[in-house]
């Protein structure tokens, strides 16, 4: 079994927040948490957002599919995010949602700029296993022009979300500054 980092299960948390939710302001305050997200900007397909959580920054930046199969399988929030939280020292986590829960004990393909990667899956999430991955599919995130992402539902569905990653790399240098990243 994997083991979560406590900044992975507070972005796992996050991502859980935004599914069906106009954000992590929305789903927090739900839960008692007073969470104002502020937008840092928009870069295309993508946008870049801050927050604080406990006094501390956290800066995360998403975007979601421009073409999802099948058509016509109903479908929750689907996204990816980036998230940075420097006071844990957790920089570039990548993590997918996929609007359904994935079957168990697979895992999601992410194919970007002829490179592969592949993700472990915990409910409707996916995540890198390790800090390494992270750091090169983001990095593969920002240089690349498309990502397509493969995953299986509880149900045997098998779907494909096509990402276009244009304003990626913006959104990381607006996601790094707010947070006060320097990579």
């Amino acid at each position: 079994m994997i083991a979560f980092a406590p900044s992975r299960l507070l972005i796992l948390l996050l991502a859980l927040m935004l599914a069906g939710t106009a954000g992590p302001a929305a789903a927090a305050s739900g839960a008692r948490t007073k969470v104002n997200t502020k937008l840092l900007g928009t870069f295309e397909n993508w946008k870049a957002y801050s927050y604080e959580e406990n006094g501390q920054k956290v800066c995360y930046m998403s975007a979601q599919p421009k073409k999802s199969e099948p058509k016509g399988k109903p479908r929750g929030g689907t996204y990816v995010l980036i998230t940075h939280r420097p006071a844990e020292k957790s920089f570039s986590v990548v993590s997918v949602t996929a609007g359904y829960t994935y079957k168990k004990k697979t895992e999601v393909a992410v194919r970007v700029a002829g490179r592969s990667f592949k993700l472990f899956t915990d409910g409707d999430t996916a995540w890198a296993s390790d800090e390494s991955t992270d750091k090169s599919l983001s990095t593969a995130i920002r240089g690349a022009r498309s990502m397509v992402i493969k995953g299986t539902s509880e149900r045997g569905t098998n779907t494909t979300d096509d990402y276009s990653l244009a304003g990626s790399g913006a959104a990381f240098s607006a996601i790094n500054e707010a947070c006060g990243v320097r990579k």
